[in-house]
């Protein structure tokens, strides 16, 4: 069984989004200002809000961000 070769591109750049939110937060959770890491967070935050996301993926943008959220907050 392969996978679309679009759906796998899909998955990709939310994968990359997911990884790069994780990043940036990681870097301001050190307690210094990162105006880089502030801007990717807050970039990754409107890709999975925003309908263009659904173009990528069908999961709920919202749903994965509240997600992220709670695994930062543990």
């Amino acid at each position: 069984m392969s996978i679309d070769p679009y759906e796998a591109l899909g998955n990709a750049v939310v994968l990359q989004a997911v990884k790069d939110w994780r990043d940036s937060v990681g870097k301001l959770n050190n307690g210094r200002r990162n105006v880089a890491a502030e801007a990717m967070r807050d970039e990754c935050e409107r890709f999975f809000k925003s309908p263009y996301f659904n173009t990528f993926t069908e999961l709920d943008g919202n749903m994965l961000l509240a997600k992220l959220k709670m695994e930062v907050a543990e």
